[in-house]
């Protein structure tokens, strides 16, 4: 045998030494799949996660309101406009419609024919108001007033929106989760049941693995409708920044029947008049202004020790001005433009959604009086079915699909009671009604 052949028999030796080495170990991982990955799992699943809330009977939604309101992002913008309210305000009230101004002229020969000459002049410089410039100054320092005030108002609105959303999201969830509770106690009470007749001898094995089947299927319910629970009220606190909601947060329906007097439309009307107030401000403002000028005059002429003093006035009229006018005018058209525009699209959303909460509250009342009506029939149908299983007349499968119809029902009966205070809420919301 060649040395070439003996170095091939030894590596095909090694190979084999080498698998009948790992292959014990790995048969025997195999064997048991399960003690690898097995986990152990507590008798009852639950999740470390816990977004307390208490209910507060002291506590009303109008006082969450404020301070819920007075945590809102918005607060810096509007705290800065009130420095430009009290700006224009400044303005409308001063004496003169700009800056007025000192000049000091001074003038000699020492450079050129050297004669003693010396002149110095002393002057003050007043502008002077256009026509209608300070009344319209007043007017648009009034309308930024107004603006600003409904600007605030439609911020306590929007951020009331926003917390009777999440008042609301809360108790949908508090409802899902009781409603998953009663179910899984149901799912409990019918698996006990059926492992003690199957011990009797009176249901097949398969019946109890279907009960423990539905028995998982309602704790994982139980889990989801806790997590979004969880969920809810946590959006809840970083909303408000509190660990307490009211006991009673449900409201009675508005009389108002359009969005007239909401504070949203209000504060689009409110920029739409500013814009215009601006607008003939600037009308005013694009020319520049007549400027008087005072002065006082000393000349002493060439080898003369004696200086003449005089007063003199100057009136500056400016005229044309054109070129200068044109940008500002055309700034001012268009923050008009964009206000009217804004307004027309706040118009339309607004009547949208006057439409929608006022369906909606007709649909919800339908709704809840068909879920009433079905509920009753689901539930009688439930109580029927368990007693029918008692009594063997029906099988586990019947027994089921019923308490899951009842168990639809009771949710869909729940949720349209809250989802109709939901609703007289956002109609509320929609003719812009504080809570």
């Amino acid at each position: 045998m060649s040395i070439f052949s003996l170095r091939w028999l030894v590596i095909a030796l090694l190979i084999s030494v080498s698998n009948h080495i790992f292959a014990a170990p790995a048969q025997s991982e195999f064997a048991n799949p399960v003690s690898k990955t097995q986990v152990d799992l507590p008798g009852t699943h639950q999740v470390e996660h816990l977004d307390e809330l208490v209910a507060n009977p002291n506590l009303s939604v109008a006082e969450v309101l404020e301070k819920t309101y007075a945590r809102n992002p918005r607060q810096a913008m509007l705290h800065s406009r009130n420095s430009v309210v009290s700006a224009k305000q400044l303005m409308a009230n001063a004496w003169l419609p700009a800056a007025p101004a000192i000049g000091l002229t001074h003038q000699n020969d020492t450079l050129g024919s050297g004669r003693g000459e010396r002149e110095w002049q002393a002057e003050l410089e007043l502008p002077v108001w256009l026509p209608n410039q300070r009344n319209n100054r007043h007017k648009v320092a009034d309308a930024s007033k107004f603006n600003l005030d409904a600007s605030q108002t439609s911020t306590k609105l929007q951020v009331a929106g926003q917390l009777r959303d999440a008042l609301w999201e809360v108790a949908f969830n508090e409802n899902n989760l009781a409603l998953a509770k009663h179910m899984l106690s149901l799912s409990n009470k019918l698996q006990q049941d059926v492992e003690k007749r199957h011990r009797a001898g009176e249901l097949a094995k398969t019946d109890v693995m279907l009960a423990q089947q539905e028995q998982l299927r309602a704790e994982k319910e139980q889990l989801r409708a806790e997590a979004e629970l969880m969920h809810a009220r946590y959006r809840y606190y970083l909303l408000t920044g509190l660990r307490e909601v009211p006991a009673n947060f449900e409201e009675p329906q508005s009389t108002l029947e359009n969005y007239s007097q909401s504070p949203i439309w209000l504060e689009a009307e409110s920029k739409v008049n500013l814009a215009q107030s601006e607008r003939a401000l600037a009308q005013v403002e694009s020319r520049e202004h007549m400027q008087v000028l005072l002065n006082m005059r000393s000349v002493k002429g060439g080898f003369d020790n004696t200086a003449n003093e005089s007063v003199g006035v100057k009136l500056r009229i400016p005229f044309g001005g054109e070129a200068r006018a044109a940008p500002i005018k055309a700034a001012a058209e268009l923050e008009l433009g964009n206000a009217l525009t804004e307004r027309e699209s706040l118009k339309m959303a607004l009547e949208a959604a006057m439409h929608e909460a006022e369906h909606n509250l007709n649909v919800s009342r339908a709704e809840l009086v068909l879920a009433a009506k079905q509920n009753e029939i689901a539930q009688e149908n439930a109580r029927l079915g368990e007693k029918s299983f008692q009594l063997g007349e029906s099988d586990l499968v019947s027994l089921l699909r019923v308490q899951s119809q009842a168990f639809e029902a009771a949710r869909a009966y729940t949720t349209r009671q809250i989802q109709l205070k939901w609703d007289i809420a956002r109609y509320n919301q929609t003719v812009g009604v504080l809570p």
